[in-house]
């Protein structure tokens, strides 16, 4: 029996990893690609606190209003650890890029001053409280799996991609065999991503 297909998509989230930021390569083509070619479709790529906790508010409050059946999640890294929580929070599509499995254990490393990828010039500090807040997003396991579609690269030089696979049970995978964290082949990937979203 085949699954119900879902409704058009109105709505599309996409949520940037640590230090990332709007202006990723990933995020700025979704945007441009959204904008050329399905202009009616809501999007929306905040820049994310550095604050999970404040992240997790920030998107309860813009996603509040947003239709649970109509809308989806695009996530890369860290930014793939917050769709998961969205995604099981409301029920709706995710997008998984080399999704970050247990950051309250690898950010550890990561606290005191950072700065953005994308604008040196900004810096952020990475407080030690910011781990208890990321434990507090985790989803658990994934209660509709057949709802996500992971992108993970065996070549991520940053995340493992045996525990991101073993996340991503029952998801339907795309397992490169070679790549990167950045998913610097990204353009190759996007026929998947927009069909499984329903957009191709």
């Amino acid at each position: 029996m085949s699954p119900t297909p879902s409704p058009p998509l109105t709505h599309l989230l996409y949520l940037h990893g640590f230090r990332s930021s709007p202006r990723s390569v990933k995020a700025e083509k979704m945007a441009a690609l959204v904008a050329s070619r399905y202009p009616a479709l809501h999007w929306w790529c905040p820049q994310l606190p550095p604050s999970p906790q404040d992240a997790a508010a920030l998107l309860n409050e813009g996603l509040r209003h947003w239709p649970r059946e109509t809308m989806a999640v695009i996530g890369s890294s860290l930014g793939g650890y917050y769709a998961t929580w969205v995604a099981e929070q409301c029920g709706c599509r995710a997008v998984l890029l080399n999704p970050a499995v247990n950051p309250a254990r690898d950010l550890r490393a990561h606290i005191g001053e950072q700065s953005s990828w994308h604008e040196p010039a900004d810096t952020f500090f990475f407080k030690p409280e910011f781990i208890d807040e990321l434990q507090a997003l985790q989803a658990g396991p994934l209660t509709q799996p057949e709802r996500y579609l992971a992108v993970i690269a065996k070549g991520d030089e940053v995340l493992d991609w045996r525990e991101m696979t073993a996340r991503c049970a029952g998801a339907q995978l795309r397992l490169l065999e070679g790549g990167d964290h950045a998913l610097s082949d990204f353009d190759t990937h996007l026929p998947e991503i927009l069909g499984f979203l329903g957009l191709a």
